[in-house]
């Protein structure tokens, strides 16, 4: 290939030409040390919040689960995600979040670190609106939501602005940085996935109540002649909730890009679903098939890692010793009880990093996604993030001047 002046062009910048292989990226940034550790602590913390609300909401066994978490909802649940020894993958879904809101056998998200994890993350808001849930289902499923909201707007906070400074100009941000940013924005965070919630409760409102005078025959005919007026509030509850579920992790992304506040990061996130559609699902296809192909990698390193300890112990006391420690030791007394669930713990620690991966692969590949969309919206470039400065770093400029007795400028000494 040549180029205007006659010469060979040596390299082509596929950065520019196909901007959206960024997203291959991810898998680097998702499996640091950092990522992997706020996201598996953000996840043991959702399960001991639900785990908590479950038996405060919902002590009756025989109460419907829509409300909160199955009871086989646990560290059991959180680890079964990783097998114990590698191999090719099934159709098994995870279980992290799968069966907290639903019913069993009826909610089946797959271990896809992107479609997957957006699904689970949602299914607060999404069981809200499930036919059969009653008043309390739904009280119980908003106490639920605004929990995992509040752990998540912290670490997906600290996820985020990792990814986006990372990303953006290639520079490191420590895990100190991290959570302190996410500390300071942590009320934006929170606060932007619910103003459209707020305007979905004000644009029912009034829906509700005509839907009182439908109670009364003779209410009926008033009702059907404001009902246009209704279906332009039910049209207005779609979009927002349309823009909500499509839109909410751009949210975060956008605070920690640009370091600003929760309408801006609405009003991003609104705009760039609603005006590029078609790019935005071409980007999520892809970094969810990418993301298929990363969680195979890690789940089968993590099951490996589980499946060599237990075969190189085993030359030591035997095969049957550790299927006895790996189902629990109840046959090995009291002190061999306690020493198997010790071991069975550290396992799960293994298994909640590698979990901790399909979060950390999601957050880190929303923020790209941002990236792009913005890039295509507002046509500003992916190196371009905000960085706080340093309130310690000294600045230097010009000494103060003062003027002579000819009108020439000076130093000033005495300042």
């Amino acid at each position: 290939m040549l180029d205007e002046n006659g010469g060979k062009l040596k390299t082509i910048a596929w950065s520019e030409i196909c901007p959206w292989l960024a997203i291959f990226r991810t898998f680097r940034l998702a499996i640091c040390f950092r990522i992997l550790l706020l996201a598996a602590v953000a996840v043991l913390l959702t399960v001991l919040v639900w785990g908590v609300l479950n038996k405060v909401f919902a002590p009756d066994p025989d109460q419907t689960e829509l409300a909160g978490p199955c009871a086989g909802f646990s560290w059991n649940a959180v680890t079964g995600a990783v097998p114990d020894e590698p191999g090719l993958p099934g159709t098994g879904r995870c279980p992290v979040i799968s069966r907290q809101f639903g019913e069993p056998g009826v909610v089946r998200q797959y271990t896809n670190p992107l479609f997957g994890t957006w699904i689970q993350l949602s299914q607060p808001l999404l069981r809200c609106f499930h036919p059969n849930a009653t008043g309390w289902d739904i009280f119980c499923l908003l106490i639920g939501g605004l929990a995992s909201l509040a752990v998540w707007a912290y670490f997906g906070g600290a996820i985020t602005r990792i990814a986006a400074v990372q990303i953006a100009c290639g520079e490191r941000v420590s895990l100190g940085d991290a959570m302190r940013y996410a500390f300071r924005k942590w009320p934006a965070y929170f606060v932007a996935p619910l103003v459209p919630l707020l305007g979905v409760v004000l644009s029912a409102v009034p829906v509700w109540l005509v839907g009182l005078l439908l109670n009364a025959n003779v209410g009926v005919l008033p009702a059907a002649l404001i009902w246009p007026l209704m279906l332009v509030a039910g049209m207005v509850m779609a979009l927002l909730l349309l823009g909500l579920i499509f839109g909410w992790p751009l949210m975060w992304a956008t605070i920690s890009t640009e370091g600003t506040d929760s309408f801006d990061a609405l009003s991003r996130s609104y705009a760039y679903v609603f005006q590029r559609p078609l790019q935005y699902l071409f980007y999520a296809i892809v970094a969810a098939a990418f993301g298929t192909i990363s969680w195979i990698l890690v789940s089968n390193f993590a099951a490996a890692v589980v499946a060599l300890t237990n075969w190189a112990a085993s030359w030591g006391c035997g095969t049957e010793r550790i299927d006895a420690i790996a189902a629990g030791g109840e046959t090995l007394g009291r002190i061999g009880y306690a020493g198997s669930m010790l071991i069975l713990f550290w396992i799960g620690c293994v298994k909640l990093l590698a979990v901790g991966f399909l979060y950390g692969y999601f957050w880190t590949a929303v923020t790209v996604i941002y990236l792009l969309l913005r890039r295509d919206v507002d046509a500003t470039e992916m190196d371009e993030v905000y960085l706080d400065a340093d309130a310690d770093e000294q600045t230097y400029g010009l000494p103060p001047m003062t003027t002579d007795d000819a009108g020439a400028p000076v130093i000033d000494d005495n300042k």
